[in-house]
């Protein structure tokens, strides 16, 4: 609708690509669907008064049959749309969404191809990424759900996404499961008298997997030290094996997973790129980037005066795979605590050769969870953490999901699950389901099938509020393309929110099923429910018909 609108704009009044024309929803909707600003922008260039632009826009605009009315006002230019112009807008959409259902149902996939004309750039969605040394908690959960979405807007947008784990199992987290897993072994299992290190992985989870590798390898594994490495190595399986089936629990997976430890074979060819482009340079027996050139705040180091590689060494590996292979652009969604982090991996892209412009580091913030007021409480399985797990169980994917996605990732999020389980305008995910359901039941007491209505249906016979609820239903295209350029997700939850309350308030106020304009009316609700139904897929909700 938007897109149609600019074009005619833009054709009508032969308008250069090279002048944004600006589409607004003026606040006070009896000034109609949306003002356009053009005439000041035009003024600039013509060296007129904008209010004659203005009128002369709406002289030449009147005859068209997108509008009912339009209107010169103090130099804006308000347009308000025909009926005609929203049922044309509605047919579209329909189109699309029952090709996006089928899409989706045949392919899994959340790309509607339909209405993408020309292919968009290919990029690379890193995310989650947690350490497979221990369960996922509820701070590794938000990254996730707000990747999954970001992958699954995009792709319905026409992007070719890939999303990718990157598996953190090299390095001394790892050496540090197996022995950790190691020393459970010999005090639960052997009965014997262990000595804790200092910093160790602890929680019911080490035990165990301490008890599943007795069973796999035998007992006697926790009698040497050799079998530190086998233990870690089977751990790590385990662990990753289990944050598969906990991303499963909220319909996330991934398109591959790539091993930190497979890439070190490459260390000393990345070495030699980036002493080749001048990054790198030796001090103190130590091997040094050069990211203060990049932006960085200082130096880092990348080899110790052991010769072993430090932290920063597997994300330059990573990131130099990464850019080698056929992507436009690459997203990292990290958690917030990595911020200092950004500068250092974009000096090591510059210095292998590659633009890091093109990497986009998207931030996490953790999440504050209370329950009936209180501080949710830990798990024991997993330490001083809150598992995803136990959250999902308690509330549900779909409201899990809701509410990570409902805040900008970067913000602070606190909310009390109790409030998600509440049945009534307080919590958002019920409040939209109900909407939804409740249009399904007027068409059941209707005896008339949405199918009929979408191929059937000719001529709308709406007042001004179903009409204002029909154009807000289809600004939900416009909602999702801004969601994801200014990567904020919230916006969809927030105009899901907006359209039922909308719905309910119209509901409320209006006799629909044996009205004289009944099918007009189940008409226009059918598109409010394709709107909910598309909005909460794409936020990986699957929208309830009934309560």
């Amino acid at each position: 609708m938007h897109h149609h609108i600019k074009a005619l704009l833009q054709s009508a009044l032969h308008i250069e690509n090279t002048i944004d024309i600006v589409l607004e929803k003026p606040k006070n909707k009896d000034l109609g669907h949306f003002a356009t600003p053009l005439a000041f922008n035009l003024a600039k260039i013509q060296k007129t008064n904008p209010k004659l632009i203005a009128e002369e826009i709406a002289n030449t605009l009147a005859n068209h049959t997108e509008f009912e009315k339009v209107q010169a006002l103090n130099g804006f230019v308000n347009l308000t749309l025909s009926t005609t112009f929203l049922q044309h807008i509605a047919q579209k959409q329909m189109q699309h969404f029952m090709s996006f259902e089928a899409d989706s149902i045949s392919s899994n996939t959340l790309q509607d191809t339909h209405h993408i004309h020309t292919p968009k750039e290919r990029i690379l969605l890193e995310f989650v990424s947690a350490n497979p040394t221990g369960p996922l908690h509820i701070g590794h959960a938000r990254g996730a759900v707000y990747g999954d979405a970001l992958a699954r807007i995009g792709r319905f947008l026409g992007y070719e996404i890939c999303t990718e784990y990157y598996i953190n199992d090299a390095g001394a987290q790892i050496d540090m499961l197996g022995l950790s897993i190691f020393l459970a072994g010999k005090e639960h299992i052997l009965k014997t008298q262990v000595e804790y290190p200092q910093s160790y992985y602890k929680g019911e989870y080490i035990i165990d997997l301490a008890k599943q590798c007795a069973q796999h390898f035998g007992e006697d594994v926790f009698k040497s030290e050799d079998s530190i490495s086998s233990l870690a190595e089977f751990g790590k399986n385990m662990i990753l094996q289990e944050i598969k089936e906990n991303l499963a629990q909220v319909g996330i997976s991934f398109d591959c997973f790539v091993s930190e430890k497979s890439l070190y074979d490459r260390w000393q060819d990345t070495l030699n790129t980036l002493k080749s482009h001048q990054g790198i340079y030796t001090k103190e027996g130590k091997i040094w980037i050069a990211s203060s050139q990049i932006n960085d705040e200082k130096d880092r180091v990348i080899v110790r005066e052991n010769g072993e590689p430090t932290y920063l060494a597997g994300d330059i590996i990573y990131h130099q795979d990464k850019f080698h292979r056929p992507f436009e652009h690459y997203i990292n969604i990290w958690g917030a605590d990595h911020h200092g982090y950004i500068a250092r991996v974009k000096a090591a892209i510059h210095f292998l050769g590659y633009d890091e412009n093109k990497l986009e580091v998207l931030l996490s913030q953790m999440v504050s969870l209370l329950k009936g007021g209180q501080p949710y409480k830990m798990s024991k399985r997993a330490g001083n953490f809150i598992l995803m797990k136990d959250v999902v169980e308690d509330i549900g994917s779909d409201a899990l999901r809701f509410i990570f996605l409902s805040k900008k990732p970067d913000t602070h999020l606190e909310f009390d699950v109790d409030d998600l389980k509440k049945e009534d305008a307080s919590n958002p995910i019920y409040y939209i389901n109900y909407a939804n359901a409740r249009i399904y039941t007027l068409f059941d007491k209707s005896g008339i099938s949405m199918h009929d209505i979408a191929h059937t249906f000719t001529q709308l016979n709406i007042n001004e509020q179903a009409k204002a609820l029909l154009f807000e239903a289809l600004c939900l295209k416009q909602v999702i393309e801004s969601s994801f350029r200014d990567r904020e997700i919230q916006k969809i939850c927030e105009y899901l929110k907006s359209l039922c309350a909308s719905f309910h308030s119209f509901y409320n106020a209006h006799k629909i099923l044996q009205s004289p304009n009944e099918k007009s009316l189940l008409y226009v609700l059918m598109i409010v429910s394709q709107s909910i139904t598309l909005g909460l897929s794409l936020l990986g909700i699957c929208a309830k018909t009934k309560m």
